[in-house]
């Protein structure tokens, strides 16, 4: 049995829980989310388009 996991969704996963637990922090989730979908969208094509 393969199990294959994905980094994006298991982010937004966290990020959704910590919204709810913490909801003053949804400023800071919301930007380190965003960075970090950037870098796994960059780094995760193996090539960098510009």
């Amino acid at each position: 049995m393969n199990l294959n996991v994905s980094l994006t969704p298991l982010i937004s996963l966290l990020a959704g829980i910590l919204i709810l637990v913490v909801p003053r922090l949804l400023n800071y989730i919301v930007a380190i989310y965003l960075i970090l979908i950037g870098l796994v969208g960059l780094l995760g094509t193996g090539s960098l388009r510009i």
